[in-house]
C-alpha cells in the first residue's frame, strides 16, 4: 500500500475508536480466583460511577463500557482489581486473595467481628447450608450443621409442627431452655424463610451471650437476612415440589392372625368363649396414611446504587401431610430497605409478614379415653383389622372389639376439625449516625405481632368422643404484641498495635399476651364447626387473661486488640424484668474472655504447616426470665361456688407472695482452640464447656395445705443443674481442582447433664404416659443423676413356673409365661418399692458429616447425621404388647407358650397391665441420610442465549435411609404424654415414643432462575 492509502485507513481506524469510545458496547468476562475456580457475586464496577454489575454462579459478568473506562472488581476476601478498557471483547480477570479482607465476618450481638478477633463460642450456618434442602422452619436447617445443637420436631413430619432447639443441653427444668432468636436486631422474633437468609449465626458460651443478659442462658441464634447491593436489577425464583411418603410403618396382624391372638388371650385367661371375628380385614395403617407433597415457590427482588439498596421477597408453602386431614400453608413476604442519606447518616427497615393456616390430625394423644378420645396414629394401631370403616347404613363403626371403647381411627382423621390460623407482622426501623469519626450511634424501633386462633370441633358422628355431648367445639384465641427499643453507641479507635472497640447502650421491651377461650357442646347440627357457638344449648365457663412483661437494660462491651495477637472481651449487662420480684427485679450478668493468636507470633507467622492457631478462654454468667408474669405475687384464683342453691362465683387465695424469686442463672467456663493446616486447608474448632445453673426455678410444696392456697405450683429458687461437654468442629478441603472439588465438614458434641440439687435434694418424679396407663411416675429427676431417667419395674425375663429365680418376682398372681421383675427391696412381692431407675434418655453425642463434591457444572452433597446413645421409651409397645389392641406381628410369632419357652417375650395376655418396666426400654441410636442432592447449573453461554443470568436444576431426597436397631416408627420420638407440650415436660420428658406424627421420607425437585 502506497502512503496515501496507509493514511486513509489509518483516519477510518481513528474514527471508529472514537465512535466506539463515545456509543460503548458490551464487554462480558469472567472472574476467577488463584485456583481458577469462579468467584460468584463479585462487584465489576466502572470507576468513579453507579454504574456496574455483579458475578453470576460460573463467575461471569456482562457491562457496558466504553473504551477508557477502569474496572474495578472487588470480592470479599480478594484484593481489589482495577483494569482498563482498550477495546478489548472479553475479559478473564484473576483475583488473588488478601488477607486483610479474607477472613469471614461474623455477626455478634448488636455488631460483628472478623471470625479471627472472636474470643467465645460461635457457630455461623450460611445461606447455602441452610438451603441445601427444603424446609419448613430455617431452624430445621441448623440439625447437624453446628457442634451442640440439637434441633428436632415437637411432632415428627407434621405439616407446621413446631421446631425445638437446644443447644449444650438443658440448662433448666420449669423455665424454657429453648435459645434466643434474634433476627435482624429484633429480640424474640419468629424465623424467617430459609431462601431469605444471608447467614445464621450461633452463639454458645456467656462470651458470646452475655450481650443479652438475662435472655442467654440457651444461647443465642442470631439471623441476618439478605440486603440488596448496587447494581442492575437482579430477580430470583425459586421454586420446588417434594414427594413424601411415611419412612416406616409397623408390622401389624390382619384380620384372621387377629382372632387367633384374641383367642390365645382368652384361652390363658381362661375364657371360652372364643372371640367372634368380624368380616373385614382392614390395614388402618393403610386408611390414615398417603402419599403427601410439599410445594415452595419464592420470587425475590434486589437492587440499588451507591446511596440506596433493597430486597424483597414472597414466599408461599403448601404441605399436604402423609396422615389425611393434616395440611399446612403459608404466604410469607420480607422487605429490606437502607438508605445512605447522607455521609453520616444511613437509614434502614425491615419488615415482614406471614400467614398461616394449619389444618391438624389428632396426634400426640393425652390419653383421654374416658371420652373416647384418642390420637390418630395409635387408633390405627390398636383398632381391630376385623373391623370395616363403615356399617352396613353407611354409618362409621365405632367402639372397637376389644379393649376400651374408641372411635374409628378413619372417621377421627377426616371428620374432626383442627384449624390454627397464624398471622405475623414485624416491622423494625433504625437510624445510624457518625457522630465523630469511629463514634456512631445506633437507634432502633420495632413492633412485632403474631395473633393465633385456633378452633377445635368434635361432631356428634364421633360417637365416644362427642356423641352424647351432641357435639364439642372450641375456639382459643391467643395476641402477642412486643414492642422493641434499642439505642447504642460504637466506638472504634485505632493507636499504634492497638485496636479499641467500645459499646454501650440502653433497650427497652414490653411483651404483651391476650387470650381468649371458649367453649361449647349440644349442637343441633355439625355443619357451623366451632363458628356455631352461638346455637350450642351447653355454654361452658369462658375464659380470659392478660399479661404484661417489660425489660430494660443497660450494656456495654469492650474489644481489645494488641498486635493482632491478644484479644480481650469484657460485656456486662443489666437487666430489669417486672415478671421478677421486689426485692430481685434487677441483676447484673458479666463475661469476660481471653484469645491468644499464636499463629501470629514471630516462631509460627512463617510456619507452612500452621496457617492458624488461636487459644480462648472465657467465663461469664447469663440468666433465664422465662417464667409467667406475676409468678412471684400472691394471687387470687377464680372457681365456682354454690349460695342457697345458686352457682356463684368466687375467689380463693391461689399463692402468697414470693418477694425473692429471682433469676435462674447460668455460670459457664469456656476453653477453645482454632486451627487451621496448610493454607487453611484443614480447619479445627474444639470447644470445652461446663455450665453450672444455679437458682432453678422450681414447685416448692412445702407450704402446708391449712395455710389454704389452692396452688400446688408455687415457685422458688431451688436447685442446680450442670452441663458439660466437648464440641468439635471440622472442615477441609480436600481436592481444590480446575473441574472438580471436594470439601467435607463435620461436627461432634458431647454432653453430659447432672441434677446437682432439688427441693430439699429429695426426687422429683413426672409422667409422661397416657393417662389410661394408671400409672403417675415414668421418669424422675434425682440428685447426682442426669435429667429425666426412666423410672419403673427391671424386667427381668419370663417366668416358667415354680419357684422364681432369686431376686425375682412376678406382679401378684403371676402364672409361668408371666414377666419376672426384679426384686429390689427382697420383699418377696413387686410393689412401689421396687421402681428403679431403668434407662437414659440422653444421648452419649450427636454429629453431623457433609460431604459437597463439584465436577464442572455438575455438583453433589451427601448430609449424614446420627446420634448415639440415648434410650427410648417405647410406649406404643406397651400398648400393643397388653392384650386389649391389635399387636405387631413380632411380639405374636415370639410370644411365650407351653411348647415355645425360650423366649424373653411374655404370653399374650399376662397380667403385666401395661407395667412401665425396662423390657420396653430401647437403644435410640441412629445414623440418618438426611440429605443428598445432586445438582446442574446451565453453562453460561446457554443461560445468556436464554436471557437469564443463571439456572439451576437440582434433585434432591431427605430421610432416604435410617440405620437404626430401635423397632418403633421413627429414633426421633418427642412424646410429652398427658401433661402437654410445657416448659417442665419439654425439659424433661424426654425418649417418650406414643401417637407422634411419623417422619416423613422426601423426593425434592428444585430450580432456581436468576434475571
Amino acid at each position: 500500500m502506497n502512503l496515501k492509502t496507509k493514511l486513509v485507513l489509518m483516519m477510518v481506524l481513528l474514527l471508529n475508536i472514537s465512535l466506539f469510545a463515545q456509543d460503548g458496547y458490551t464487554l462480558t468476562g469472567t472472574v476467577l480466583d488463584e485456583t481458577n475456580m469462579p468467584v460468584p457475586g463479585a462487584n465489576v464496577v466502572i470507576q468513579n460511577t453507579t454504574t456496574g454489575t455483579s458475578t453470576d454462579f460460573d463467575g461471569n459478568f456482562s457491562i457496558t463500557v466504553s473504551n477508557g473506562d477502569v474496572l474495578e472488581f472487588s470480592s470479599i476476601g480478594y484484593a481489589k482489581k482495577e483494569v482498563a478498557v482498550t477495546g478489548q471483547q472479553t475479559l478473564n480477570v484473576v483475583l488473588a486473595e488478601d488477607a486483610s479482607q479474607l477472613e469471614e465476618v461474623v455477626v455478634v450481638g448488636y455488631g460483628s467481628q472478623k471470625k479471627s478477633d472472636i474470643t467465645g463460642s460461635v457457630s455461623s450456618v450460611k445461606s447455602e447450608e441452610l438451603n441445601a434442602y427444603p424446609v419448613l422452619d430455617a431452624a430445621q436447617a441448623l440439625q447437624g450443621r453446628a457442634a451442640g445443637v440439637v434441633v428436632q420436631s415437637n411432632n415428627g413430619g407434621e405439616p407446621g409442627a413446631p421446631i425445638s432447639i437446644k443447644i449444650r443441653g438443658n440448662t433448666s427444668i420449669n423455665a424454657s431452655s429453648s435459645p434466643l432468636v434474634v433476627v435482624d436486631g429484633f429480640v424474640g422474633a419468629s424465623m424467617p424463610q430459609a431462601n431469605d437468609i444471608e447467614s445464621m449465626e450461633v452463639l454458645k458460651d456467656a462470651s458470646a451471650t452475655a450481650i443479652y443478659g438475662s435472655r442467654g442462658s440457651n444461647g443465642v441464634i442470631l439471623v441476618t437476612t439478605k440486603k440488596g447491593r448496587s447494581g442492575k436489577l437482579s430477580i430470583e425464583a425459586n421454586t420446588t415440589y417434594a414427594i413424601q411418603n411415611i419412612s416406616n410403618r409397623l408390622d401389624l396382624l390382619n384380620a384372621s392372625e387377629f382372632a387367633d391372638y384374641q383367642n390365645q388371650i382368652r384361652t390363658n385367661n381362661g375364657v371360652s368363649t372364643p372371640y367372634a371375628q368380624g368380616p373385614a380385614n382392614t390395614d388402618w395403617q393403610d386408611l390414615i396414611y398417603r402419599s403427601g407433597s410439599t410445594s415452595n415457590n419464592q420470587v425475590s427482588f434486589s437492587g440499588g446504587s451507591e446511596k440506596i439498596n433493597f430486597y424483597a421477597s414472597a414466599n408461599y408453602f403448601k404441605q399436604d401431610g402423609i396422615i389425611i386431614g393434616s395440611d399446612f400453608e403459608r404466604l410469607t413476604f420480607l422487605s429490606n430497605i437502607d438508605a445512605q442519606v447522607t455521609d453520616k447518616l444511613k437509614l434502614g427497615m425491615n419488615l415482614f409478614g406471614s400467614r398461616g393456616i394449619k389444618n391438624g390430625s389428632a396426634t400426640q394423644s393425652n390419653g383421654s379415653v374416658s371420652a373416647g378420645g384418642d390420637d390418630v396414629i395409635t387408633l390405627a394401631l390398636r383398632y381391630a383389622p376385623d373391623q370395616p370403616v363403615y356399617n352396613a347404613d353407611g354409618t362409621y363403626t365405632f367402639g372397637n372389639t376389644v379393649g376400651d371403647p374408641v372411635d374409628n381411627p378413619f372417621a377421627v382423621a377426616t371428620e374432626r376439625i383442627d384449624e390454627t390460623k397464624t398471622d405475623n407482622f414485624r416491622a423494625n426501623l433504625y437510624a445510624n449516625y457518625e457522630i465523630l469519626e469511629g463514634l456512631s450511634f445506633k437507634t432502633t424501633f420495632g413492633l412485632s405481632t403474631e395473633n393465633q386462633t385456633r378452633g377445635i370441633f368434635l361432631p356428634s358422628l364421633l360417637t365416644q368422643t362427642a356423641g352424647g355431648e351432641s357435639g364439642r367445639a372450641i375456639v382459643d384465641t391467643n395476641r402477642e404484641t412486643s414492642v422493641l427499643s434499642e439505642n447504642y453507641l460504637t466506638y472504634t479507635k485505632e493507636f499504634g498495635k492497638s485496636n479499641l472497640t467500645l459499646l454501650g447502650g440502653y433497650s427497652y421491651q414490653k411483651t404483651v399476651n391476650e387470650n381468649f377461650f371458649s367453649e361449647a357442646t349440644g349442637f343441633i347440627s355439625d355443619g357451623f364447626s366451632y363458628y356455631g357457638l352461638g346455637s350450642a344449648t351447653n355454654i361452658l365457663q369462658p375464659s380470659s387473661s392478660k399479661s404484661d412483661v417489660e425489660i430494660q437494660s443497660q450494656f456495654g462491651r469492650f474489644n481489645y486488640d494488641f498486635d493482632d495477637k491478644y484479644l480481650l472481651t469484657a460485656t456486662i449487662r443489666r437487666d430489669g424484668a417486672s415478671n421478677f420480684s421486689a426485692n430481685e427485679k434487677y441483676a447484673l450478668f458479666p463475661s469476660a474472655a481471653l484469645g491468644w493468636k499464636v499463629s501470629n507470633e514471630n516462631f509460627l507467622k512463617d510456619s507452612k504447616a500452621i496457617s492458624n492457631l488461636k487459644f480462648r478462654a472465657s467465663y461469664g454468667v447469663t440468666g433465664n426470665p422465662s417464667i409467667g408474669a406475676y409468678e412471684s405475687l400472691s394471687r387470687l384464683e377464680t372457681l365456682y361456688a354454690s349460695s342457697n342453691g345458686q352457682t356463684v362465683s368466687a375467689v380463693t387465695p391461689e399463692q402468697p407472695e414470693n418477694p425473692n424469686l429471682k433469676w435462674e442463672s447460668s455460670y459457664q467456663t469456656n476453653f477453645g482452640i482454632d486451627l487451621g493446616l496448610i493454607n487453611n486447608r484443614v480447619s479445627v474448632s474444639l470447644d470445652y464447656y461446663n455450665i453450672d445453673t444455679k437458682d432453678l426455678i422450681l414447685t416448692d410444696n412445702s407450704i402446708t395445705e391449712y395455710l389454704g392456697f389452692s396452688g400446688d405450683d408455687i415457685l422458688a429458687n431451688v436447685g442446680e443443674i450442670n452441663n458439660r461437654g466437648l464440641e468439635i468442629a471440622l472442615s477441609t478441603k480436600n481436592i481444590l481442582k480446575e473441574d472438580f472439588r471436594w470439601t467435607t465438614d463435620f461436627n461432634i458434641a458431647f454432653n453430659k447433664n447432672e441434677v446437682v440439687s432439688l427441693v430439699n435434694d429429695a426426687d422429683l418424679f413426672f409422667d409422661a404416659t397416657p393417662s389410661y396407663f394408671s400409672h403417675d411416675r415414668s421418669y424422675v429427676l434425682r440428685v447426682g443423676e442426669e435429667v429425666g431417667l426412666f423410672w419403673g419395674y427391671e424386667y427381668a425375663g419370663v417366668y416358667q413356673g415354680g419357684t422364681a429365680p432369686a431376686g425375682t418376682q412376678t406382679l401378684s398372681g403371676g402364672v409361668a409365661g408371666d414377666p419376672l421383675f426384679a426384686d429390689i427391696d427382697g420383699s418377696g412381692d413387686i410393689t412401689e418399692a421396687d421402681r428403679t431407675t431403668i434407662g437414659n434418655p440422653n444421648p452419649d453425642f450427636t454429629w453431623g458429616f457433609t460431604n459437597n463434591f463439584s465436577y464442572k457444572n455438575l455438583d453433589l452433597s451427601i448430609f449424614l447425621q446420627g446420634s448415639q446413645g440415648g434410650d427410648i421409651f417405647n410406649l406404643t409397645n406397651v400398648q400393643l404388647t397388653n392384650g386389649d389392641a391389635n399387636t405387631t406381628r413380632a411380639y405374636y410369632n415370639s410370644a411365650w407358650t407351653p411348647t415355645n419357652t425360650d423366649t424373653n417375650a411374655p404370653r399374650v395376655g399376662n397380667n403385666s397391665n401395661r407395667e412401665i418396666s425396662s423390657r420396653f426400654i430401647e437403644d435410640g441410636s441412629y445414623v440418618r441420610l438426611k440429605n443428598i442432592s445432586l445438582g446442574y447449573t446451565v453453562p453460561s453461554d446457554i443461560t445468556e442465549k436464554l436471557g437469564l443470568d443463571n439456572l439451576r436444576l437440582s434433585l434432591s431426597g431427605q430421610n432416604l435411609l435410617t440405620f437404626t436397631n430401635y423397632s418403633g416408627l421413627d429414633p426421633e420420638v418427642s412424646y410429652y404424654g398427658s401433661g402437654g407440650n410445657n416448659n417442665t415436660s419439654s425439659n424433661t420428658a424426654q425418649g417418650f415414643d406414643f401417637g407422634n406424627y411419623p417422619t416423613v421420607r422426601t423426593v425434592t425437585m428444585s430450580l432456581n432462575l436468576k434475571f
